[in-house]
This record gives C-alpha cells, structure tokens and sequence, in this order.
C-alpha cells in the first residue's frame, strides 16, 4: 500500500456504527503536542545563559543586529527569543488562512501527518540551532515552520468534530481547543524535567530537550492523525434531525469558503474574536508582574509598595504570582470546554454577549478593587475573563457553522484565525505601551494598569457593538444543490446511505461497540491532562497560603 494511499481521505471514512466519541481523543492528541507553543517561555531563560551556562554572556553594544544573530560567542537577549513566540501566532494565522481549503479537500489524518512533520520537524531544526548557537535557525525552525504546522495542527480537528457532533457543536470543539491551552500545563513541566536531566558543565540542555520532545510529540500527533476518522456526507447521530433545529441563526444550508469570507457576518465574527481576544492576551502575558505590582507587600502580609521589598521579599511574592498565573492558565483551559458546552443551550452569539458584558464589568471594576486591597475578588475577576478569553476560541468554530454551514467550516475557521494574529500583536502592544507610558509620567506601579483596564473594557464594548450586529446570512449566498455536489466531489466525501434500518443498526453499534477502546483512547490523552492539572493546581494553591 502506498503512502499517498494510506493518507487518502477515502480510507478516513468511518464504517457504519462508528463510535465517534473515538475521534475527540485524537484531536486532543494533536493539540496537546502543539499547545507546547504556549509554554515556550519555559526555555527562554536558560536559552539566555546558553554559551555562558551558569549566567548570560553579553554581547558587545557596538555589535550589529546581524552579527549578533550569528555570533557564538555571546548568549542572545531574551527580547531577540521572545521573536520566536510572535512568529508562532503569525505564522499560525498565516498558514490556516492559506491551507484551510487544502484542508478540506485532502481531510484530517493528511492534514494531521502535515502537522506532525512540520511541529516536530521545525523542534529538530531549532534543536540544531541551539547546538550551533545561531538564533536565526531557532526562528526559521520552532517559529516559521513550527508555526506552520501549529496552523494546519490546530484546524484539523475543527470541520470533522462538527461534522460527527452536529447537536453538540459547541462542545465538541471544546474538547479539542481545551488541548490547545492545556498543551503548556502538561509540556512545560516535561521541558523543565528534561532540561535539569540533560544540563551538565557544557549545555543547559535545551537542544537535547527539543529533540526528546519533538520524538514524543511525533508519536503522539502521528497516533492522533491515523485514529482520526470522518463520517460520510449527510451522516447524523441517530434521533437527530436538521429540521429540529428552530433556531434562526443555524443554517441547514452551506456557504463556499470564496463568498464566506467577503460577507459582513465573517467580519463581524472576526472583529468579536479579534477583540475578544485582544483583551485577555495581553493580561495573560502580564498576569504576574501586575499582581505583584498592584498588591506588592499585601501578598506576604505587609503594608509595603513594589519599591519598597526587598529582594528576599521579591523573590516570595513572584512565587505567589507564579500561583496565579497557574489559576489563570486552569481557568482558560477549563473555559474552553465550559463556555463552548454552554453555547449550545443558549447560542453563540448570547455566549459572546455574556463574554462583553461580564468582560466589561469586571475590567471597570478590577482598579476600584486594586486600591482597596480586594485580593480575592481580583484574583476572581481575571479567572473569569481569562476563561472567557479560552471560551471565545473554542466558541468560534461553532458560531462559524452556524452561520456559513459545516461543509467548509475549517477553511472559513481557517481564514478567521487572522484575527488571533493582529490580537496577539494588539493586546501585548496594549498593555505593555499604556504601562511604560503610565509609569514614564510618574504614576505609581499599583496604579499603573488603571487605564489599561479602562482601555480593554472600551475594546469590549466594541465587541459587544460587533456582535450585536450579526444577523443571518442572506440566502443568496449559500451554495446550490449542484455547487454543493461539485464541492463534495471536490472533497471526495462519500455520501451516507441514510434508512430507518441503518440509522438503527449504526445507532445500536455506536452505543455498545469498543467500550474498552473508547476508555484506551482516552486514557492516552487524559492521563497527561490530568497530571499536568495536578501539578498546576498545586502551584496555584500558593496564592492562598
């Protein structure tokens, strides 16, 4: 059998009865692997004593920005390791705007092997880079090709989950994406072990680190992409039929990806998730040192400012926000799959609804709480809004097939995911410019979010605008019967011979067929899941000690 065989998305096509609670699993596989993108920080320290070992070597000031890029001599700023980060989240829009549709043609387990190659490969090539000492590979490596592969990794699962969960959209997209936020909970406590594993006299071993890694990761993803399967065209969950649905914002027809993307409703979707997003990232990646900023001495008991600790001091409340940076990374994980669940019972575009109103309430409120030493209720409100932040990505998928119809949602998903790029670049610019120009101007640390704050619950009140404005689309726009059966053959989807008495059969095997398979897949992706909530839970009980 060929290779080109084997990855046919012919051979994907689920038998009758297939249990499709088989296929959640193999999404998580692969987003548990390229969720490592989050928790890339992991490195950025030892990565900056890499020639030096035991602490930083700096690189002369007059030195070029091209020589210092290729020097081996001196160790790289963290600033130049952070570029890496950024070109993970550009380079994942990019790739899923461009490849979506490709997507859709050749199905998962093509798309799922791309992944793999690409994810781990650019580990491998990074890997090399370290060894070497030249940075440039490192962002050619993890950052370009790796991102690639982050972009094709994360749509994959999209358009086949919401093809096998027609009643339950939302969450079954919110097992998957919940992978996504927790790929750093359970791969950044693997890097750190393999790290103080390989370190010795010569290396601090990262290299070594992004090489056991990306085998790890290949396994994992490449398990992920064969277990995946799709479900012939037409294929509903037995008792469930389209026409239940009375729902005015859930089409039963489908929209080309080429005319999805030029009309109003796409743009709206897109500027509620930009926004959305936008809000919650750049608080992600200041989480820490604005809880110690704004509380300082209050968190070990004291009546002191930033300013005032000393270094001892310092060192005890940076473990404190280290816990609380822990409680917001199980809340984004856990809203992934809550708040997507929820979207099911009360409809997207009330879910997004919630997300502004909540989301505007608690940033007004977050600097009155600040001043007046309300730990607990700040520590609350951030829960809440970075769960809000994890639920507006796992809640899109949905509301994109609702609105455009699931026969090409992951190439719409696809072309959408821009919006997290320009968030990701927005947000941080957001928080960290409003910050430095604050403090530039003599506002004191505690007080110098005040306006973010502000700032990010007016980014909300446009979001809420933009989602209010989002109707039905015009039934001009979606395909015909004939336009439809081009794409399909296009896509080469096998139609499903649906009857009362095959409907009854798929439905008596799906329910009672591989039992112990069905916990064996999952046991594969939970248990990890379930080691890395234990470790982050304990390091977020430190806030409370």
């Amino acid at each position: 059998m060929s290779l080109a065989n084997l990855l046919s998305k012919e051979r994907t096509i689920a038998e009758l009865g297939f249990n499709r609670w088989l296929v959640p699993p193999a999404a998580l596989a692969i987003h548990l692997c390229i969720g490592m993108a989050y928790g890339f920080s992991v490195f950025w320290l030892p990565l900056s004593r890499a020639v030096g070992i035991t602490a930083p070597i700096a690189c002369s000031k007059e030195m070029s920005f091209f020589a210092e890029i290729m020097a081996t001599d001196c160790d790289w700023k963290i600033s130049s390791l952070v570029v890496m980060f950024q070109l993970f989240f550009i380079f994942l829009g990019g790739s899923a705007f461009v490849l979506g549709r490709w997507l859709e043609h050749v199905g998962p387990r093509k798309a799922g092997v791309a992944a793999a190659f690409c994810w781990c490969g650019g580990l491998v090539i990074s890997a090399l880079g370290v060894h070497l000492h030249q940075i440039w590979l490192m962002w050619l490596g993890a950052g370009v090709i790796g991102g690639i592969g982050l972009g094709i990794g994360y749509i994959s699962p999209v358009s086949t989950l919401i093809k096998w969960f027609p009643d339950r959209r939302g969450m079954a997209t919110g097992m998957a994406i919940m992978g996504f936020g927790g790929g750093a909970m359970v791969g950044a406590p693997l890097a750190d072990w393999l790290m103080r594993h390989y370190a010795s006299a010569t290396s601090v071993g990262v290299w070594e680190t992004f090489l056991t890694m990306a085998v790890i990761y290949f396994v994992f993803m490449l398990a992920g992409a064969f277990a995946y399967r799709i479900p012939a065209a037409g294929w509903k969950p037995a008792g469930w039929t389209a026409s239940q649905t009375t729902n005015t914002m859930i089409t039963n027809e489908h929209v080309h990806v080429s005319k999805a993307w030029l009309t109003p409703q796409f743009w709206l979707i897109w500027a509620v998730l930009c926004l959305n997003v936008t809000a919650g990232i750049g608080i992600l990646g200041m989480a820490s040192p604005l809880l110690q900023e704004v509380f300082a001495g209050q968190l070990i008991g004291l009546d002191l400012g930033f300013n005032e600790l000393s270094l001892a001091q310092k060192a005890q409340i940076a473990t404190i926000a280290a816990g609380f940076t822990g409680m917001l990374s199980l809340f984004n994980i856990g809203g992934r799959f809550f708040w997507a669940s929820l979207s099911d019972h009360i409809g997207r575009k009330m879910t997004y609804m919630a997300f502004f109103l909540i989301g505007m309430a608690l940033y007004t409120l977050i600097p009155t709480m600040g001043k007046h030493g309300h730990l607990a209720f700040f520590v609350l409100s951030f829960c809440i809004i970075l769960s809000m932040y994890g639920g507006g990505f796992s809640t899109v998928p949905a509301y994109l097939a609702d609105m455009f119809g699931s026969q090409m949602v992951g190439a719409i998903h696809g072309r959408l995911l821009t919006a997290w790029s320009v968030a990701g670049v927005l947000g941080t610019m957001v928080v960290n410019y409003i910050r430095e120009y604050q403090l530039s101007h003599g506002v004191a640390k505690a007080q110098a979010y005040d306006v973010t704050m502000y700032v990010l619950a007016a980014m909300l009140v446009l979001g809420l605008v933009c989602n209010s404005l989002v109707r039905p689309v015009d039934k001009t726009k979606f395909m015909s019967e004939k336009e439809l059966e081009h794409e399909r053959q296009l896509s080469r989807d096998k139609l499903y011979m649906a009857s009362p008495v095959v409907d009854a059969v798929a439905s008596s095997k799906e329910e009672f067929t591989h039992p112990v398979k069905v916990i064996i897949y999952w046991s594969v992706v939970g248990i990890p899941l379930l080691i890395g909530f234990w470790m982050t839970l304990q390091k977020a009980t430190l806030l409370f000690k």
